[in-house]
């Protein structure tokens, strides 16, 4: 005899449905944005058109993996890890070898140009450790408490990513990266003092990177109030321009920041743009988009299927969340300057195309769940 069916959290649809409609509005938020920041340049508006172009692919990309099994993905960790190792291997071999596909960018090498395309490395390693964490934490299970055979192994390939990142260099990529690794970690019940050991372990290793390296430190006096006036202008002009939004903003296309007072108004500054022209409604309403974005993302990693959709939800949510936490920081001067971008909507192919990708897994994930059980 049938008992009576269990509703269970994923039987309410809406939430995947949430969650890929905050995904499309940031991103066409984050074109609009980014064609207003980049329509003064000769020919900015390009950057916009591509902007949009990636967009749509990555929309097909969401919906196709959104309609896949999720567990599918399981069996592509370790070739998925293996290309983004490739990849980053291209942007720190010599330039003699790579140098015509892994050029130097203002002193940094973390893009590769294929043809029409530019493919960012580190914002494949986010994705890849996730992908991979989540698979080797699902197979070990209850081992992942240990330390020789549960986390060690995940140091030793997390810290070779991290190591090839922070060559390009990128060290706030890198230091991403291993967050996310520990994120899967952590959701897997590894033990609390193995987090203590190595993030104490970490932080002396990143702030020695930091007081090695003339561009790290100079950003560091910047924010503790130290550094030289050419220093600081960029990140007080990003004050000043989310300021002077005030509460309803200067209007779409009349903010100044775009013009040069504010460097990379398109990317890693974005933010600041948002807060000029759209003002403190604006900048509550891209909060409470990705504030709700994070919320509907660990409710799905919380009520997944299996422990490996619950580590790849709690992975891919943290690393959209993480990313633009730290973005918006930096434009309040809450923390160094880093050169992120904004998920969904600063300019940047890479990270656009894999979030959307992001959101695909997501629902997936999402749509899995809430079957109706008999007792």
């Amino acid at each position: 005899m049938r008992g009576p069916t269990v509703r269970h959290p994923g039987e309410f649809r809406w939430e995947v449905r949430l969650l890929v409609a905050i995904a499309v509005v940031l991103t066409v938020f984050g074109i609009i944005s980014l064609y207003d920041a980049t329509s003064i340049r000769e020919r900015g508006f390009l950057v916009a058109v591509k902007q949009l172009a990636i967009g749509l692919v990555g929309g097909i990309i969401m919906v196709t993996l959104s309609r896949v099994d999720y567990r599918r993905l399981r069996s592509l960790a370790w070739p998925v890890l293996g290309v983004t190792l490739v990849l980053l291997l291209i942007t720190v071999l010599p330039l003699s070898l790579t140098g015509a596909i892994a050029g130097s960018r203002n002193g940094a090498r973390r893009w590769i140009d294929i043809g029409a395309f530019t493919i960012q490395p580190g914002e494949v390693a986010k994705f890849a450790i996730v992908l991979w964490c989540a698979a080797l934490a699902a197979k070990k299970g209850v081992l992942v408490r240990g330390f020789k055979k549960g986390v060690l192994p995940f140091l030793v390939v997390i810290g070779t990513v991290c190591l090839l990142i922070v060559r390009q260099p990128n060290l706030s990529m890198a230091v991403i990266v291993a967050l996310l690794g520990a994120t899967v970690l952590f959701t897997a019940g590894a033990k609390i003092g193995h987090f203590i050991l190595l993030g104490l372990a970490t932080g002396l290793v990143a702030l020695q990177l930091i007081l090695l390296s003339g561009y790290r430190r100079a950003r560091l006096d910047t924010f503790i109030g130290g550094g030289t006036e050419d220093g600081a202008r960029q990140i007080n002009e990003s004050l000043i321009a989310i300021g002077s939004g005030g509460l309803f903003g200067a209007g779409l296309g009349e903010g100044k920041a775009k013009l040069a007072h504010v460097p990379y108004a398109a990317s890693d500054f974005l933010f600041s743009s948002i807060g000029e022209e759209w003002g403190f409604i604006g900048v509550l309403a891209v909060v409470f988009l990705f504030g709700t974005f994070g919320w509907i993302g660990y409710r799905i990693a919380k009520t997944a299927p299996d422990p490996f959709g619950r580590f790849l939800a709690a992975g891919l949510t943290t690393a959209v969340m993480l990313t633009a936490v730290l973005h918006m920081a930096v434009t309040l001067k809450l923390m160094p300057t880093t050169g992120l971008t904004l998920p969904f909507m600063s300019a940047g192919g890479s990270s656009l195309a894999l979030n959307l990708a992001a959101v695909g897994v997501l629902a997936s994930i999402g749509r899995m769940r809430g079957r109706p059980e008999r007792r």
